[in-house]
């Protein structure tokens, strides 16, 4: 049966933030953060919803959005900085909702904001997931990330990611790590493979 989402809306500063809320029992909840905005990324992607469905699956309330400039969200595409603000609008909004531990999930684009905003505001979430990281397109900053992301997947031919040095980023910031096998930036086909390592980490982070 097909999981049902409520269409939300809330104050992001001056602007609109548009959203699909799909509440679960429980205080746990997770926001999801698309890819580029100028290239496709949108809340509909296919990671994004796998990462919605294997979360909800393990009892947290999801909340996906569209960046500013997507979608009915308002604003226009701001290089990283304005994103930040919309990432933490949607946290607040889904703390406004009874999630009291937010989780953020973060794919392409959407780890590279969120890595951003976790430096300035550690501790708008309690952790983060990082889904390609694409390090070797935006400049990264790791530093003050540790025990901030708890873990990251990347595919073994990601044009955007250079898998070894992931690896030692990984092992900086005491992130748990997974390479899947025969997986580029775009995961496509791949969508079961992601979500059995996705539920694995889960599965182990409640235990």
């Amino acid at each position: 049966m097909k999981m049902k989402e409520e269409k939300v809306f809330w104050k992001n500063g001056f602007l609109t933030g548009e959203g699909l809320l799909q509440k679960n029992s429980g205080d746990a909840g997770v926001v999801i953060c698309h890819p580029h905005p100028l290239m496709g990324g949108s809340m509909f992607n296919n990671v994004v919803e796998t990462v919605r469905d294997v979360f909800h699956g393990a009892g947290y309330s999801t909340l996906r959005f569209h960046f500013r400039g997507v979608g009915e969200s308002s604003g226009s595409y701001d290089e990283g900085r304005g994103e930040m603000q919309d990432v933490m609008s949607a946290c607040e909004f889904l703390k406004s909702r009874g999630s009291t531990k937010v989780v953020l999930a973060g794919y392409s684009f959407g780890a590279w904001v969120c890595s951003r905003l976790l430096q300035k505001h550690p501790s708008i979430a309690d952790s983060a997931v990082f889904i390609s990281p694409p390090h070797q397109y935006f400049p990264f900053d790791w530093h003050g990330l540790e025990n901030l992301v708890d873990f990251i997947i990347c595919g073994d031919s990601d044009l955007f990611a250079d898998v070894r040095d992931l690896q030692m980023v990984a092992q900086r910031i005491s992130a748990k790590w997974t390479v899947l096998p025969a997986t580029d930036h775009f995961y496509s086909g791949r969508e079961d493979l992601l979500a059995e390592h996705l539920n694995h980490y889960l599965h182990e982070k409640k235990a």
